[in-house]
């Protein structure tokens, strides 16, 4: 581990396990509660000194970050790929869009707000930052999402404890390994452990903020324990995002767009195509286009050349999806379990399910969509906006204008035409309803990262 800018040894040791083959990739150090508190000591320390640089002094080392972790892509990138399950390719590209999020997050700057300027006063908002931040990021992408944390918590002036997921720890605690030669010794922890030390970080007193993306379910566990301590809270949380297909759609061209806007990373994506709503004239086309396009994916262990899919990255989650299917097994279209080792669900379809089944209505978070049709618009907008979730949202059609129109009345923070999961460093990404708390990226993004300070100065004595 990395705590206040040395090499640390955990308590114990646990087992991080490939989930392509089943074996043991490696010993990750097991965070005790004192090395906790070590962590924020040190970071508590180190944040008056980093609050003090400029902003633009943050940012050349956040930049320099950026660098010293993608000069290292390739290595790093097989470590993800062993332990996460995602293609080689896939992991490197994470890796970058880490060094990508830093670089572009680095050029951001928070406005003063001048009040009032008269001959009696002058009057000033500024923002300052929190202090020091717990980061705690799942094991989807557990590189690339503590890039939208940590650029803006490092850059507004706070220091971090950054603890990845206990499936997904090795990658990170090598980032730590790399970074403790580019930041000062302190503004940058990053422990490993398993699943008590989340929750000791969500209650501890000496964090002043949490930032956390995971399941809804963890994020309200989260936000409970936070409140004793009055600990802000970030939370970007699970999703059931719909989509929906208008008839005018060209079947073909979308129908490669919509896989991969389902399936990318095994399902296993917080902005992933969870239910899609497909008006009756092109249903069956669409159905088809999507089942021939699942059979020629090639899936595998991520290290191998040419594969595209990885399998489902935990033992929990794997069965969890497999019982969704169970539940569902006569709407089943392929997606049938393979023998051998690892936790490989191939691409499934679900054709028409029950609206009120699980696979519609919970989040499945794995390779796993159910195929939906619908005769009028107005009928697609209620069931997609039907349910506790709000993350995202798109909508297909040759009328960019007809879907806009749609799109305007869904019940989501991010939406998307034609497309879907685009994000960028400068645009703000929030959660409503069940769906998170709070914004990341663009400049609402670095606000979570900060408090108001109105100064005010009286003329005269």
């Amino acid at each position: 581990m990395t705590i206040d800018g040395a090499a640390v040894p955990g308590a114990g040791t646990f087992e991080v396990i490939n989930p392509a083959d089943e074996s043991v990739v490696a010993q990750a150090p097991l965070c005790s509660p004192a090395q906790l508190d070590d962590a924020i000591v040190s970071a508590r320390m180190a944040q008056p000194a980093w609050a003090a640089l400029t902003y633009d002094e943050r940012g050349r080392l956040i930049v320099a970050a950026a660098d010293a972790v993608q000069a290292r892509a390739q290595e790093l990138g097989r470590l993800l790929s062993a332990e996460q399950g995602k293609p080689l390719q896939d992991a490197i590209n994470e890796i970058g869009g880490f060094g990508y999020w830093l670089r572009e997050s680095a050029a951001l700057r928070l406005p003063e707000t001048v009040n009032e300027d008269s001959e009696v006063r002058h009057s000033v908002t500024r923002r300052v930052p929190l202090g020091v931040a717990g980061v705690i990021v799942p094991w989807n992408y557990p590189v690339g999402n503590a890039g939208f944390k940590l650029a803006p918590a490092l850059l507004a002036g706070n220091t971090a404890v950054w603890k990845p997921s206990p499936y997904t720890p090795l990658t990170t605690l090598t980032v730590g390994q790399i970074l403790r030669q580019v930041l000062p010794p302190g503004v940058l922890n990053v422990l490993s452990g398993d699943d008590a030390l989340g929750p000791r970080m969500s209650a501890h007193p000496g964090l002043d903020m949490i930032s956390f993306t995971g399941s809804t379910r963890t994020g309200r566990q989260v936000m409970a324990a936070a409140a004793a301590s009055l600990t802000r809270v970030t939370l970007e949380l699970g999703g059931n995002d719909p989509a929906i297909v208008l008839p005018d759609v060209d079947v073909e061209q979308a129908a490669e767009k919509l896989f991969w806007g389902a399936f990318a990373n095994s399902g296993q994506v917080c902005l992933a195509i969870k239910r899609l709503y497909i008006h009756r004239r092109v249903y069956e086309p669409l159905k088809r286009a999507l089942s021939d396009y699942c059979a020629g994916v090639k899936i595998g262990n991520g290290a191998e050349p040419g594969v595209q899919l990885g399998p489902v990255q935990n033992r929990p989650q794997y069965e969890r999806v497999l019982a969704l299917i169970r539940e569902v097994e006569p709407f089943v279209i392929g997606g049938q379990r393979g023998d051998g080792p690892g936790f490989f669900i191939p691409p499934t379809l679900i054709d028409n399910p029950p609206e009120s089944s699980r696979i519609v209505q919970e989040e499945q978070f794995g390779p796993v969509l159910p195929l939906l049709v619908f005769d009028d618009t107005e009928q697609a907008i209620a069931r997609a906006n039907a349910g506790e979730y709000g993350l995202g949202a798109s909508v297909w059609s040759a009328d960019p204008g007809a879907a806009l129109a749609i799109a305007r009345r869904l019940q989501a923070g991010t939406m998307w035409v034609n497309e879907v999961q685009r994000l960028t460093p400068h645009v703000t990404f929030a959660g409503h309803k069940q769906s998170g708390i709070g914004s990341e990226s663009g400049l609402e993004g670095l606000l979570e990262y900060t408090l108001p300070q109105t100064i005010t100065v009286k003329a005269g004595g």
